[in-house]
């Protein structure tokens, strides 16, 4: 296979390393009379906010159970994600038929009854389980049936566990980074012997810690043991659920709303001076993570409620530290919300939207944002800038300007307070967008991984 440079986004590829296993454990290879060069694969990646398909390929003589796997094609579908159609017949699955449509024109004909097909969902669809699961249900059937008219050897359609997703996304850091095993130059698979890194991940619906620990996790739900490539690793996970962007956005909101009235005009410390938007109030409650808040008497959820920026930084965090919950900690030590966390160890990668906070932060303020204080320095210039000072730092983010402010100080929270980063561990926090493989344009997958991902420490 020829080699070339490439560059995989890591916030796409948190699904291969389990989806392509089964991919490759479902090829019908006794339907070849005659082996193809290349066989393929589609995942379909079902997020909060939006869905992409991938099509990967990976040359049909694999030896040992191990397939070479690239990146064929990539597509994503206008719209929202899936979750986002509830209650829209047909709408789901309709949704994905652009993407299905360029599957069929970029694989071989010949070859589509032999390539296996995966949709997983992530939050999103997690919390629309929780709110309506027969909705839920009715989506992934609508999805199911959509995908199942295309002439492709459908494999399912299902919804991550947090776990799974946190796991899935150390993974993927770590293989691209190749610290599992890489190509060398002499044409062998090698063992770089070097020390994983901890993933932190923030999507729309939630946001996922992961990392190798020595320390006892006390909370068998957040431990999870993996055997890759001849090692073992003892993994911490967790998910937080309602702490992915679109709900802190929403929860700080509705937090603002319950503490100073549900009607007429409001303040918002962390929108900018000058920004001020129009919105129903019922769009604030709506979601499994604010319908608790909904106010008990006087609601209307038809209500128009006019929300004005004030842009201060010191009431911003003092709202969006109240979103956490510190207190009463059932292990020896936690992170928020009751949650069990051993002491952070080693180095991280933080990815997602984390890479977009961290990098606007950089740019309108000129701060390396590479400790505490600087991160709290740079939130707090963002947070003091009014709307058009922003506009003039960063036009090309206009549509999502109001939001930084909000985001860098829900970073600094999470990762200071929630996580425990501090002077010493927070420099080893590396935020990238996408990850470089330097030998050749591979992702590959040992099956074993297919195997070793159910194997759990209860």
């Amino acid at each position: 296979m020829a080699k070339r440079r490439c560059h995989i986004f890591v916030t796409v590829a948190l699904l291969l390393f389990g989806i392509v296993a089964i991919l490759l454990l479902t090829i019908p290879t006794d339907d070849l009379t005659e082996p193809p060069e290349f066989m393929y694969g589609i995942v379909l990646d079902a997020g909060s906010s939006h869905t992409a398909m991938y099509i990967y390929k990976w040359p049909a003589d694999k030896q040992n159970g191990t397939g070479v796997v690239t990146q064929h094609t990539e597509c994503h579908p206008k719209g929202g994600g899936i979750s986002s159609y509830a209650g829209q017949q047909g709408e789901a699955g309709r949704s994905l038929k652009s993407c299905l449509d360029q599957a069929t024109r970029d694989i071989p004909r010949a070859r589509h009854h032999l390539t296996p097909v995966y949709l997983g969902a992530t939050a999103g669809m997690r919390l629309l389980n929780i709110s309506s699961p027969v909705q839920s249900a009715q989506v992934l059937k609508e999805v199911g049936h959509t995908i199942q008219s295309y002439p492709f050897n459908y494999q399912g359609a299902a919804i991550l566990s947090g776990q799974e997703e946190g796991a899935y996304g150390w993974v993927t850091v770590n293989y691209l980074l190749e610290n599992f095993i890489k190509y060398g130059f002499v044409g062998h698979w090698l063992s770089p012997g070097r020390q994983t890194v901890g993933a932190l991940d923030f999507g729309g619906a939630s946001t996922q810690i992961t990392f190798v620990t020595k320390d006892e996790v006390e909370d068998k739900r957040d431990r999870m043991k993996l055997h890759l490539y001849g090692h073992d690793y003892s993994l911490y996970t967790h998910s937080f659920l309602c702490y992915g962007r679109d709900q802190v956005f929403k929860r700080l909101l509705a937090h603002l709303v319950t503490a100073q009235g549900h009607t007429g005009n409001m303040s918002h410390p962390c929108f900018p001076a000058g920004y001020s938007v129009i919105m129903k109030v019922g769009t604030l409650f709506d979601s499994p993570c604010t319908v608790a808040q909904t106010p008990s008497s006087g609601y209307n959820p038809q209500a128009a409620l006019s929300v004005e920026g004030s842009g201060d930084y010191d009431l911003c965090l003092g709202n969006m530290t109240e979103i956490f919950s510190f207190h009463s900690c059932p292990f020896s030590q936690c992170s928020f919300d009751k949650v069990f966390q051993p002491n952070v160890s080693g180095s991280f990668m933080a990815f997602s939207a984390f890479f977009y906070i961290h990098q606007f932060l950089q740019t309108t303020t000129g701060i390396l944002v590479a400790t505490p204080a600087q991160l709290e320095e740079a939130a707090r210039a963002v947070c003091n800038m009014s709307i058009s000072e922003m506009l003039v730092l960063a036009p090309h983010q206009k549509p999502r300007l109001q939001d930084f402010c909000a985001a860098s100080v829900f970073t600094k929270v999470l990762f200071t307070r929630g996580y425990g980063f501090d002077e010493i561990s927070f420099p080893r926090i590396s935020f990238q967008k996408k990850v470089s493989l330097l030998d050749v344009n591979i992702i590959y997958l040992s099956i074993s991984f297919f195997y070793s991902r159910y194997q759990h420490n209860h």
